[in-house]
């Protein structure tokens, strides 16, 4: 049985290491014998994610370029420097036989190094719209897998493949899950779970929102599985003692998550929609509006201009957040409805699609 060595990197957010772990899954169930490693940002959640995983990282000194000027942005050459000196380090000492980079700093300097040393590489693009770090490296990898149309707008033509977005494991069949799930966090069986998302960051935004309509879901007799984030958990962990709210930093059990709620309130980040389309339950998105050309909206709409998602942006909230929830509470076919479209829009295959490109490149 062949074996490989296969160095995946990206991270910075679950959005970025989620794809990677998944594609690292599937790697190592075709070959056993392979040796993985990870490459990260070295203060970032894939240094306590990955090892979680099973897997070994390594962490590169590295951050992105600010919006605004600041005095970040003087420290970043030298961070660059020094990312591309250990990167070259890291491929000489473990020598892969395929780089695999899904978005997030650290993937910027490795693949850069593994391209100029023609190692094999491949960049799996989540967004409907490509970060600066892939758009450069796509003229240098071999392939790229993307979720969504129109991206030879971005990329070389002949090197895309439309796969989707890896998912999780133990996703597909959240709906066999649901009675140990609810057992699981204690929930009650007669009564509407909400699950909050924030992001695998969590949200300021969406954190204050919830707060403030505590007493609202206590009216509609609802209970609330709410991942506020590690930033936030301190500031609303004391929420714990209302027997209706469940706060969570973060939920690292996502398929009884999943599995446990009746609606789904979400940003929309390209994995997040991924996954909530493969889930197939009634969600309402809130994208952020501080991400780079605006991607989540962008996400967000593709799926509620398809009858499949409700959308409502920040701006919004205070004024339509009540009755657009509490049509959707009311209406049972609303929600079969939302269920039916999303589900349809699932790319259930893509850790296989993915893998089977990273496969190519390993025979070729």
């Amino acid at each position: 049985m062949s074996s490989y060595r296969i160095i995946l990197s990206g991270g910075g957010t679950g959005g970025h290491i989620y794809p990677a772990i998944a594609i690292a899954n599937e790697m190592k169930k075709r070959f056993p014998k392979s040796e993985f490693l990870f490459v990260g940002a070295k203060d970032r959640m894939e240094m306590e994610k990955v090892p979680q995983a099973g897997y070994a990282i390594e962490g590169l000194w590295i951050s992105g370029i600010q919006r605004k000027l600041t005095l970040k942005n003087l420290v970043f050459p030298f961070k660059l420097i020094s990312s591309l000196l250990k990167s070259k380090k890291i491929i000489k000492n473990f020598n892969p036989d395929v780089v695999i980079g899904t978005g997030g700093f650290a993937s910027g300097p490795l693949l850069q190094v593994a391209a100029n040393k023609n190692i094999p590489s491949l960049i799996q693009e989540q967004n409907s719209f490509p970060g600066i770090t892939n758009r450069i490296l796509g003229k240098k990898v071999n392939k790229i897998c993307v979720a969504y149309d129109g991206l030879e707008r971005f990329f070389p033509e002949d090197k895309l493949v439309k796969t989707g977005n890896p998912i999780r494991e133990g996703l597909l069949n959240v709906h066999n899950k649901i009675v140990g799930a609810k057992d699981h966090f204690g929930l009650k069986h007669g009564k509407f779970t909400i699950l909050v998302l924030g992001g695998s960051l969590g949200s300021a935004r969406i954190n204050q929102f919830i707060e403030e309509k505590l007493i609202f879901f206590q009216n509609h007799d609802i209970e609330l599985l709410w991942q506020c984030g590690k930033l936030y958990y301190d500031l609303y962990r004391t929420y714990n003692k209302e027997d209706h709210v469940q706060v969570h930093a973060f939920l690292n059990e996502m398929d009884n998550a999943y599995a446990a709620a009746d609606i789904i309130i979400s940003r929309a980040g390209a994995s997040s929609v991924s996954e909530l389309c493969v889930v197939g339950k009634p969600v309402l998105f809130i994208p952020s509006p501080n991400v780079a050309e605006d991607h989540q909206s962008k996400n967000a709409k593709a799926i509620a201009d398809k009858g499949a998602a409700l959308m409502l942006t920040e701006n919004e909230l205070e004024a339509k957040f009540e009755d657009t929830f509490t049509t959707l509470i009311k209406s049972s076919e609303k929600r079969e409805e939302l269920s039916k479209n999303i589900k349809v829009l699932a790319l259930v295959n893509a850790t296989k699609d993915i893998a089977d490109e990273v496969e190519k490149l390993l025979k070729s």
